[in-house]
């Protein structure tokens, strides 16, 4: 091992090939050629990099410490001689080049006026791999259409005559203040979207008043989001179990020690689920793969996510339970459950709570919205006397673009609800500002609606103000979301090279 001297860019580029395989990541050598056929996204996008700098393609679909966790140590080499890299000039492609053009011809901020238009300013600037990888879901993406779909099955029910001179629409959140009821869902991989990546959140979070999950599959490390907050600025933990139970216990114990105010368990993901839009860009992106020597066919077809999820214990269960609660005095909530009778199991367990989510319908397709298993779970502890829990909290996510569905979860017993893609949407496409005006949209609209449904504060949002008739009515008519249809993109289906690549991609503001 090369340890006691700074290694040059020219002893790298002697191995170059597969079967000596060196790269440099974040100014350090790693010699990777053991680890091409268990690279989860194929051995070919190594291979593309063998003796040079890989880090500008490793940054964006890895955590930072993926490579120092995953490799064993004597394959670390040491530190680059920086003096000896030669700057690569990386070549523009056309594509890339039409990519830009569009991003300087962004609509002014201003003329965002609610969360679809960050989606759609997204779509257009974004890298195609960045956006299948951020709107990608399960199977027919049905779940995922559902999410938002089944907000549009509840109808408000607005009192009258009522003073809304003042109205307030700040909560606690595992005791935690937080001026609206929602907070910033975990989601993987910020530096897709944005060089900052999650760290975008993290400031936006703070000017506002809400708070960030911080997610196990972030572009940035853990301490850097964490270095990144205000004094005092509550974060919570999303957390993917790994295997090795040891990492996971350091991981969760270090978050402890950092002042993390809730540990959220993510359990709907023992497998990851098909997202065809995210695997067909990869497949697209790196082309047919060439038979290798007595190795046949490396299957790469799984995209970005399948690249960065191997290490997830599919053998997590309730047994596990008692273990996360003796290495962390941290809150524990389940993130991901989708029934009344697993709802009542957390609490039994001494859970401090539960996220009921589908996972933004990236897992399971058909698997209903969280709105509607609140209304399932709200009315099963009522019949069984257990309503309101004591020190137990339940939260939604998924396919929220309005304050109005926020206050639609709230009438029906959330403590609060987590937003995901919007807000990726919006720093993907203006960077920090436009976390910070996509939050000031909600403020606006959580002022207009709490006046409009008369209630001065949360407490007054109260089930009689929804109408929940429609909701399990999975066929019913409603008015179409023209904005959010607007913005969805279809599943595309395999077609001839030649018509692909001829083809516009999608359609662009």
């Amino acid at each position: 091992m090369t340890t006691l001297k700074q290694l040059t860019a020219q002893d790298v580029e002697k191995h170059a090939s597969r079967d000596s395989c060196w790269i440099i990541i974040h100014g350090n050598v790693y010699d990777v050629t053991e680890f091409l056929d268990d690279h989860p996204g194929g051995s070919k996008i190594i291979l593309k990099y063998a003796g040079k700098d890989a880090t500008e393609e490793y940054d964006p679909i890895h955590p930072p410490n993926a490579i120092t966790t995953h490799l064993p140590k004597e394959k670390h080499l040491g530190p680059i001689d920086p003096n000896t890299v030669r700057k690569v000039v990386k070549e523009i492609t056309v594509e890339e080049k039409a990519r830009l053009e569009r991003f300087k011809n962004r609509p002014p901020l201003s003329e965002c006026l609610n969360l679809h238009d960050f989606e759609a300013v997204a779509q257009a600037v974004m890298p195609d791999k960045a956006w299948a990888y951020y709107s990608s879901a399960a199977d027919d993406e049905i779940t995922n259409r559902e999410n938002h779909t089944a907000y549009h099955r509840i109808w408000f029910r607005p009192r009258i005559l009522v003073d809304v001179t003042k109205v307030d629409w700040s909560t606690t959140i595992l005791g935690q203040k937080s001026k609206m009821p929602l907070y910033i869902t975990a989601t993987a991989l910020g530096k897709l979207g944005h060089p900052d990546g999650e760290l975008n959140l993290t400031r936006g979070a703070a000017k506002h008043g809400v708070i960030q999950m911080i997610p196990t599959l972030a572009s940035c490390s853990f301490d850097e989001i964490v270095d990144a907050a205000q004094p005092g600025q509550p974060q919570f933990l999303q957390l993917y179990v790994n295997k090795d139970r040891e990492i996971t216990k350091r991981y969760v114990q270090h978050a402890e020690k950092r002042g993390i105010k809730g540990l959220f368990i993510t359990v709907d993901a023992p497998q990851l689920g098909r997202r065809e839009k995210d695997m067909r860009m990869k497949f697209e992106d790196e082309g047919s793969e060439v038979q290798r020597q007595g190795s046949g066919v490396v299957d790469r077809s799984q995209g970005a996510a399948r690249a960065i999820s191997s290490f997830i214990d599919p053998g997590i269960c309730w047994d596990d339970i008692p273990w996360f609660k003796s290495i962390t005095k941290m809150p524990i909530i389940l993130k991901g459950v989708q029934t009344w009778e697993d709802t009542v199991k957390a609490i039994d367990m001494g859970c401090q709570g539960v996220v009921l989510s589908n996972h933004g319908g990236r897992q399971l397709d058909f698997a209903r919205s969280g709105i509607e298993v609140l209304v399932e779970v709200v009315d099963k502890l009522k019949e069984l006397g257990r309503w309101p829990v004591p020190n137990f909290e339940i939260y939604v996510d998924g396919g929220v673009r309005r304050a109005t569905d926020v206050l639609k979860a709230i009438a029906l017993g959330a403590t609060a609800v987590g937003v995901g893609r919007p807000f990726l949407y919006a720093f993907s496409a203006y960077g920090q500002d436009g976390v910070e005006h996509a939050l000031e949209i909600l403020h606006n609209e959580f002022e207009m609606n709490m006046r409009l449904l008369g209630a001065r504060n949360l407490k007054e949002i109260v089930p009689e103000m929804v109408d929940t008739s429609s909701l399990r009515s999975h066929s019913g008519s409603v008015p179409d979301d023209r904005l959010y249809n607007v913005n969805y993109q279809s599943l595309k289906l395999a077609s001839l090279r030649n018509i692909q690549e001829g083809a516009v991609a999608k359609s662009k503001l």
